[in-house]
C-alpha cells in the first residue's frame, strides 16, 4: 500500500478512533473514570480483543498493517505535548521538601515490584507459554519485573491535573516520584535489552546520555526557554514556532540514548518559566493534543492486545498473578515508604494509589519489548491487563478515599499531623 493509498486509510481510521474514544469517555464518564482510563480501553475495543473477534474484516480494513507506523508515529506527538503539559504544570506548584520523600518512596516502587515480578516469571516458567523464541528465562523473568516496576508517570500527571490535584502535597509527590521512578526503570530496561542483544553498547549510552542531558538542562535549557519567552523580538506564532522545535529536536536526543521522548517533553515544560506568554502556547498546544492526538498512541497499543489468548487457564492465572504482584509490589512499598517518611496517612495511601497506575508507560515498555522480540503475545497481552486494572482502579480508589475523609474529617484531622489534602501553598 502506497501513501496515496494510505493517506484515505489513516483518515477514517482516525475519525474511527476518536468518536469511540469520545462515546468510551462519555459512558466511563458516568462511573468517575478520567478520560484517559476510556481512551486506553477504546483502544483494546478497536484491536483484536472485540472488533478483530466481532468482525474480523472490519478491523482488517480499518486499520491495515501498514498503517501501525504512522498511528505510532502521531501518537507520539501527542505525548510529546502532553508530557510538555505536565512538565509546566509540575514546576507551577513548587513544595519544600519533595527530594528525600520522592527518593524513597520512587526507590521503593521500583526495588519491590522488580524482585516480585522476577520471582513470579521463575516460579512459572515452563507452565507459561510467555518465552520469546530464543529469549532466556532470566531476560524474561527481567523484562516482567522493569516493566512491573514501571509508573504510568504521563498518566499520573493526567489524573492529577484532570482531578485539580496539581496543587496538593500528595500530587506533587506522586509526579516527582513518578518522574524518579520512570526514569530509573527505563534505564533498567535499556540494561535489559544490552544483555537480550549481548551489547552493552546500548545501556552505556542511556546512562551517559541521561547524565550529560542533565547538565545540559540545567546550564543551557533554561536559558534558551527564558529567551525564547521573555524576547520580544519575536511574535508569538514564531515563539510556538520555536517552542514546537525546541520539543522535537528534545525529543529525538531522548529518544536516541534509551529514555524516550516523554522525559525529553517533561524536562522542557519544567525549565520553561511561568509567563502569561507560556500560559498561552500552553493553552493553544493542549487541546489539540488531547483531543486528536494522544488517544491514537491507545489504540495502536490496543491493536497489538489479544484478550483471547486469556482463555488458557495457565495464561489467565499468569496474568492475575501479574496484576497481584504489581498492585501489592507499587502500592504496598510506595505507601510504605511515605509513611516511613512520616507522611499522613491520608498523603501516604494516595501516592501508592496514583503511583500504582502504570498505563501508558507500561504500553510503551511493552512495545518496546516486542519490537525487540523479546515478548511474544502472551507475555504482551498479561502486562497489558495489568496497566488496564491498576490504571483502572486508580480514579474509583482515590474518589473513595475523598468520600470517607469527607464523611469523618475530624478523626482525619487528629490522627494526621497535615491534612491528607495539603495545599502547596501551606508549604512552602
Amino acid at each position: 500500500m502506497n501513501p496515496v493509498e494510505l493517506a484515505p486509510r489513516f483518515f477514517i481510521a482516525v475519525a474511527a478512533i476518536l468518536l469511540v474514544c469520545r462515546a468510551t469517555t462519555w459512558l466511563l464518564g458516568k462511573v468517575g473514570q478520567p478520560p484517559v482510563v476510556s481512551e486506553m480501553l477504546a483502544g483494546v475495543l478497536l484491536g483484536p480483543s472485540l472488533l478483530g473477534l466481532l468482525a474480523p474484516a472490519v478491523q482488517d480494513a480499518l486499520f491495515p498493517e501498514q498503517l501501525y507506523p504512522v498511528l505510532y508515529i502521531v501518537g507520539q506527538v501527542g505525548l510529546v505535548i502532553f508530557m510538555f503539559q505536565a512538565g509546566y504544570a509540575f514546576t507551577s506548584h513548587p513544595v519544600t521538601g519533595l527530594a528525600g520523600t520522592a527518593g524513597a518512596v520512587s526507590l521503593a516502587g521500583v526495588l519491590a515490584p522488580l524482585g516480585l515480578g522476577v520471582l513470579l516469571v521463575l516460579a512459572t516458567a515452563g507452565h507459561v507459554p510467555v518465552l520469546a523464541p530464543g529469549t532466556s528465562v532470566g531476560v524474561s523473568a527481567a523484562f516482567v519485573g522493569v516493566a512491573l516496576a514501571i509508573t504510568a508517570f504521563p498518566m499520573l500527571a493526567r489524573i492529577i491535573t484532570e482531578r485539580g490535584q496539581e496543587g496538593t502535597r500528595h500530587g506533587s509527590l506522586a509526579m516527582a516520584s513518578g518522574a524518579l521512578d520512570d526514569a530509573v526503570a527505563w534505564i533498567l530496561l535499556a540494561v535489559v535489552l544490552a544483555t537480550a542483544t549481548g551489547r552493552s553498547g546500548p545501556a552505556l549510552v542511556t546512562v551517559a546520555g541521561a547524565i550529560l542531558f542533565g547538565l545540559l538542562l540545567w546550564s543551557v535549557g533554561r536559558r534558551v526557554a527564558a529567551a525564547l519567552v521573555g524576547s520580544d523580538r519575536i511574535g508569538d506564532q514564531s515563539r510556538l514556532l520555536g517552542l514546537v522545535a525546541l520539543l522535537f529536536v528534545v525529543a529525538w536526543y531522548t529518544d536516541e540514548i534509551g529514555l524516550y521522548a516523554v522525559f525529553g517533553a517533561f524536562s522542557v515544560g519544567a525549565v520553561m518559566p511561568h509567563r502569561a506568554r507560556t500560559d498561552r502556547m500552553v493553552a493553544t498546544v493542549t487541546p489539540v493534543c488531547q483531543i486528536v492526538f494522544l488517544p491514537l498512541f491507545f489504540t495502536y497499543s490496543g491493536l497489538h492486545t489479544e484478550f483471547g489468548l486469556l482463555s488458557q487457564p495457565s495464561v489467565l492465572l499468569f496474568a492475575l498473578g501479574c496484576v497481584a504482584v504489581a498492585v501489592v509490589g507499587k502500592f504496598g512499598a510506595c505507601w510504605a515508604a511515605a509513611r516511613l517518611r512520616g507522611e499522613p496517612k491520608g498523603v501516604a495511601v494516595r501516592i501508592g494509589v496514583l503511583m500504582n497506575a502504570r498505563g501508558l508507560m507500561q504500553l510503551i515498555a511493552i512495545n518496546v519489548g516486542m519490537a525487540a522480540g523479546i515478548v511474544n503475545a502472551t507475555l504482551f497481552t498479561a502486562l497489558v491487563l495489568v496497566a488496564l486494572v491498576t490504571t483502572l482502579m486508580t480514579t474509583p480508589l482515590l474518589s473513595w478515599i475523598d468520600r470517607r475523609e469527607a464523611r469523618n474529617p475530624i478523626s482525619v484531622a487528629t490522627k494526621d499531623p497535615v491534612p491528607a489534602v495539603q495545599p502547596v501553598a501551606d508549604t512552602v
